[in-house]
């Protein structure tokens, strides 16, 4: 009875209840990752539709946040732009991470000259203000969601590298490594399948940490035009719109601003729960 009671307590849905933080971050991302996929259906109003004899309307029965200075329904705007925040997240993800942990175990396991050059690379990108080499980039490369996804993840990746270098080149002195190699595992094979899992922990973490600071950045690039392109619903560009009636129509910039905030706040609560989950140091 007491095995049975033991497992019970240490269950993984059990861990997770007793992380109140990971649990309501984690409901706000789904929340919010639900309201991208079915936009089309929870959606009043069609979100480009313009009506200008309803223009600047404060909030009321029919439009719940209000009309913004076309008298697009605002509430429906703010719906479809989750849809561009998550897929310009999803972009920077994907090109961020991957390219910062491959660096990285590379320059830890063989060191040397392949260290040394990829780690001063490494610190000439992070020498440079991120958000600002962002916006360069993306004035270079032109507005859009990929490119402003590819400009945010040439930033972010050092962080990544030099984690995973510091961990991998811990692990390359360590009896684990000189066991398998002393059995024959080829290199590649004991960097995918040996050093690659015990760095990705802490990767995963510092995603989830980094996330809100990617739904800010992107909302920069809105908030000065290069993200999305107009007419298309994004929480930065409307921010900005707001903003040019923001003494008078409160409303306009206050929604997508509460938008940014409160999905930021949820990928701080995942990161949160992920890093007390993961670290044993902590309860």
């Amino acid at each position: 009875m007491s095995a049975v009671s033991s497992l019970t307590q240490h269950s993984p849905v059990r861990r997770l209840l007793r992380k109140p933080a990971l649990v309501i971050g984690t409901a706000i991302v789904a929340i919010t990752v639900v309201v991208a996929l079915f936009a089309p259906v929870i959606a009043p109003f069609d979100p480009y539709a313009q009506d200008t004899a309803i223009r600047l309307m404060p909030p009321d029965a029919i439009h719940w946040l209000g009309t913004d200075a076309f008298g697009r329904d605002l509430l429906s705007r703010l719906l479809y732009g989750t849809r561009p925040t998550l897929l310009l997240v999803l972009l920077v993800i994907v090109f961020m991470a991957p390219a910062g942990v491959v660096i990285g175990i590379v320059a830890g396991y063989f060191g040397g000259i392949t260290e040394r050059v990829l780690m001063r690379v490494t610190d000439v990108v992070m020498s440079f203000p991120r958000l600002l080499l962002a916006f360069a980039f993306v004035s270079l490369l032109g507005a859009g969601i990929f490119n402003g996804g590819l400009a945010l993840a040439l930033t972010l990746w050092p962080a990544y590298a030099r984690q995973a270098r510091t961990e991998t080149a811990r692990m390359r002195a360590s009896d684990y490594l000189a066991a398998s190699e002393m059995l024959g595992i080829p290199g590649w094979r004991l960097l995918l399948f040996h050093v690659l899992p015990m760095v990705l922990p802490s990767a995963t973490v510092r995603v989830a940490l980094d996330l809100s600071g990617i739904i800010i950045a992107a909302a920069g690039l809105g908030f000065l035009g290069l993200g999305v392109k107009p007419p298309a619903a994004e929480w930065g560009s409307m921010v900005a719109e707001g903003t040019q009636v923001v003494f008078d129509q409160w409303w306009i910039a206050a929604a997508p601003g509460a938008a940014i905030f409160i999905l930021s706040l949820g990928f701080n609560l995942v990161a949160d729960g992920l890093r007390d989950l993961m670290d044993p140091r902590h309860g």
